[in-house]
């Protein structure tokens, strides 16, 4: 292998981590504060994604799309919660079915309309060209869902450590009750998290769709490809999110170069060494 096929394949398999990231990061937040694992989180991603294609082709304009896809989904989101799930709280296998139900719901909706046919979409043309990094010419989307989510993870990161809104999620993720006598509502900070998961779904959707074509079955893809990212990286941690992307979306990369024909068993055969080793997951705080 040459240096500059290394190269490409390592920005290739980075760009595709931090699109799982994007949906990863939502997953483990939802899960973290509302104790829900949200198995509609990839019809919320299939669907920001058709929503931003549309919306992009009517405007004309990606950025848009990119600023009103995710309000409009994280609205979507919040709105279940507090019809479908508010009254779930601790009954898990009830939440499962619920959102097992939801995702069918939205994808069947999806379907019947924009249709089953795949649709490819264009980057914006501010990025469809080559960028020049150091004498090597790489398309400029890959690096943009990069840097996003780069980007994202120092956002999101310094929002729950530094923001008000962040100690009251840390609260309520540590001890709902304790938060709830200190005057906190456990409700309201779970309603804002869950509508905040579901928008940066969303927001990975519109972001992902000009790397990853838009057909029938993108809902559960990008669902199993969360639930083994936050399972890796230990489930309701934000950093462990970030690590089992990277892992993931490398593995996921040169799996495809080296061994096209076995590269999701490389996934799953990466979740089981880790779960052998640390069934917690890489960065789950031991109980």
């Amino acid at each position: 292998m040459t240096p500059a096929l290394f190269t490409i394949q390592l920005l290739n398999s980075l760009a595709f981590a931090m699109l799982l990231f994007l949906i990863a990061l939502g997953f483990s937040l939802i899960f973290g504060v509302g104790r829900v694992v949200n198995l509609a989180h990839g019809a919320f991603y299939m669907l920001g994604a058709y929503l931003g294609y549309t919306l992009t082709q009517a405007l004309s304009n990606f950025w848009i799309s990119l600023m009103l896809v995710p309000l409009a989904v994280g609205l979507l989101g919040g709105l279940a919660e507090r019809l479908l799930l508010r009254r779930l709280h601790g009954r898990e296998l009830d939440q499962v079915l619920i959102t097992v139900g939801l995702g069918f719901v939205i994808a069947d909706l999806v379907r019947a309309t924009w249709g089953a046919q795949i649709r490819s979409v264009p980057p914006p043309p501010e990025l469809s060209g080559p960028v020049n990094l150091f004498g090597l010419f790489y398309p400029a989307y890959p690096l943009f869902v990069l840097l996003t989510g780069l980007l994202l993870f120092v956002i999101v990161t310094l929002l729950l450590r530094r923001s008000r809104f962040g100690i009251q999620v840390r609260a309520v993720t540590a001890d709902p009750g304790i938060a709830a006598s200190l005057g906190l509502s456990p409700s309201r900070v779970t309603l804002l998290t869950f509508a905040f998961g579901t928008g940066l779904a969303a927001l990975g959707g519109v972001v992902g769709a000009p790397l990853i074509a838009l057909s029938v079955g993108l809902d559960a893809q990008m669902t199993m490809l969360a639930m083994i990212v936050v399972v890796i990286g230990g489930l309701g941690r934000i950093e462990g999110a970030f690590v089992g992307a990277i892992l993931v979306g490398l593995v996921d990369g040169f799996g495809r170069l080296f061994f096209p024909q076995f590269a999701m068993f490389l996934i799953f055969g990466l979740t089981a060494l880790v779960l052998s080793l640390r069934p917690q997951g890489l960065l789950a705080r031991r109980s």
